[in-house]
């Protein structure tokens, strides 16, 4: 064996006056062993209880060895812990067997560019990116992820013992049933008859499995089952959004094919609210030389600052400055839209969800305009906007629960297909759930795009399920596999998430925990969209081109334009 380097490293932690010793934790160990130069190397690793994850050198980085590291989130890792061997170009690595799940042992490794490599798991995540010439990698339950070029790819992925659940940032080939119940995907990608030293090959193959192919993991949606559209699939594929529409065809690419065929062809880009939010499209002229447009101001926590006057505001067109002659606090009705989760997470509290909805119709000011679309696996229009309060309050009492929960999917139809005949007025989507997605086709990174593009304002309610407590939720840190356990395992990422949603949007977060909290929770949401202002400022006779700007002299002040629209009320 050739061992160029054995490093240990140790972080203590004295626990003083709890009559407790130096513990030693999360020690590990690293390794330079000799290899090769490209393809002439092999490196095998075997960890059948923990992670592996190979990075190969980037191209044009000249590199004859392979780095290891290993790292443990429990007991220390001790030489004896991990088996080395380099000779000849080949390099193997295998970790002992006999540790704790707890304790288990996870491997990273940089290779060499053009390095073939061999990897063998049981439950643990693979993860193999770079210029490799050839991977293959086995599990039985871990997650295998894959990120190689595409030049010139020859790539099978097989399913021993599931059906296929897999992601892939490109359109993969036909899943074919073989016998004994294995499953097959497989084809090529590129120049097929490219030289040998620019070819690619992929071999992966799990028992139970999921297989990521050039995807971030954080991105994939709960459900990776190949099934048939749901309306809010339907409706964000007619919207034209090609974002979503891609997102949606990783999951189900025949029946988005299926389904496209039946559409007309597309007329324009795809519809978005984010107009609004420019300064030249927000202003209207309501007198000669005299310019109105409304602007809500909040802080960096993105709440409403109120009691601005005029002199806190300034304006300018393009490279202009005009003079305000005029702040008020605007009191333009807006068009609401509550998201209401019915979901079988839910189910059990579905009177609380219909009383939820009926308090918030009730706190609203009698001209705003109220939408109500309810969703589980699929969503379901209640009503659409309308100032009827007691037609609102008959379609909430028919409310039903059960099924999954496509909260991702809903999101997105509401800011595609909803709200999309609203884009010059102001909106905002309230949002009543325990914000767990288990069945949106929409992974949550799509969201937070399609959010700011259409610049649509997020008000999360979050009310936990309560389903798993916080404490016995699985560590992204400690879990052996993450990307499996949220595939077998209802987690809570609502928190963080929902404080996601609220600051892209500029709206606000609110974690409900009890029915008092909930109704100043709605109190508040109000108060938000009421401070808003409506600037007045004198132009010149000649419009100016450049985009209109609107500033607030306060400390860390976000300002974002809205139209000023007609104050009379409307309904359906």
């Amino acid at each position: 064996m050739k061992l160029m380097l054995v490093r240990a490293w140790c972080v203590c932690v004295l626990c003083l006056g709890l009559g407790v010793a130096a513990v030693c934790r999360a020690q590990g160990l690293e390794r330079e062993l000799e290899a090769a130069a490209g393809a002439a190397t092999l490196v095998s690793v075997k960890n059948l209880s923990g992670r592996v994850t190979v990075v190969a050198a980037a191209e044009g980085e000249e590199r004859k060895r392979v780095s290891l590291r290993a790292e443990s989130p429990g007991a220390a890792v001790a030489e004896s812990d991990v088996r080395t061997v380099a000779a000849g170009g080949r390099v193997e690595v295998e970790v002992k067997e006999g540790r704790a799940e707890r304790d288990r042992v996870d491997l990273f490794l940089r290779v060499p560019g053009r390095a073939r490599v061999r990897v063998e798991t049981r439950a643990g995540a693979v993860d193999v990116s770079g210029s490799l010439s050839e991977v293959e990698a086995a599990t039985d339950t871990g997650t295998i992820r894959a990120d190689v070029p595409l030049d010139s790819l020859r790539y099978s992925f097989r399913w021993t013992a599931s059906r296929p659940r897999f992601y892939s940032e490109v359109e993969l080939g036909k899943v074919e049933e073989k016998r004994g119940g294995r499953f097959e995907v497989s084809g090529r990608f590129g120049d097929k008859k490219a030289k040998r030293d620019q070819r690619v090959k992929l071999d992966l193959e799990t028992e139970r499995g999921v297989i990521l192919f050039g995807v971030d993991p954080s991105s994939v949606p709960a459900d990776l089952r190949e099934r048939q559209l749901t309306e809010a699939a339907r409706a964000i594929i007619r919207s034209g959004n090609q974002d979503l529409i891609e997102a949606i065809r990783k999951i189900t690419p025949r029946f988005v094919g299926e389904y496209a065929q039946t559409l007309p062809p597309p007329r324009g880009g795809a519809p978005v609210l984010a107009l609004a939010t420019k300064g030249e499209r927000a202003v209207r002229e309501v007198a000669p030389q005299l310019m109105r447009v409304n602007a809500n101001v909040t802080d960096r926590q993105g709440r409403a600052i109120a009691g601005l006057e005029r002199k806190d505001f300034s304006v300018s067109e393009g490279d202009a400055a005009r003079e305000v002659v005029a702040v008020e606090t605007s009191r333009t009705p807006f068009n609401l839209v509550l998201l209401l989760d019915v979901s079988g997470s839910v189910e059990e509290r579905l009177d609380f969800i219909r009383k939820s909805a009926l308090a918030f119709v009730n706190t609203v000011s009698p001209q705003d305009r109220i939408a109500i679309i309810s969703f589980r696996d699929d969503v379901q229009l209640i009503s659409d906007f309308t100032t009827d309060r007691s037609l609102l309050a008959q379609r909430i009492k028919d409310i039903e629960a059960g099924g999954g929960t496509a909260l991702y999917d809903a999101l997105a139809y509401t800011l595609v297909e909803t709200l999309k005949p609203l884009r010059d007025e102001r909106t905002a989507i309230v949002v009543i759930s325990d914000g767990d997605d288990n069945r949106s086709f929409i992974p949550f990174p799509y969201i937070l795009e399609t959010i700011i593009e259409t610049g649509a304002v997020i008000y999360p309610l979050y009310i936990p399920s309560g389903l798993i407590p916080a404490s016995s939720a699985p560590s992204a840190v400690t879990s052996l596999d993450p990307t499996r356990t949220r595939f077998l395992t209802l987690t809570s990422r609502a928190d963080e998430e929902g404080r996601k949603l609220a600051s892209v949007s500029g709206g606000v977060y609110y974690p409900v925990r009890r029915f008092d909290e909930l109704q100043l929770a709605y109190d508040d949401v109000v108060a938000q969209l009421r401070t808003s202002y409506t600037v007045s400022y004198q132009t010149t006779s000649v419009p100016t081109r450049g985009r209109v700007r609107v500033r607030v002299a306060r400390e860390g002040a976000v300002v974002r334009l809205s139209p000023v629209v007609s104050t009379t009320p409307q309904s359906n």
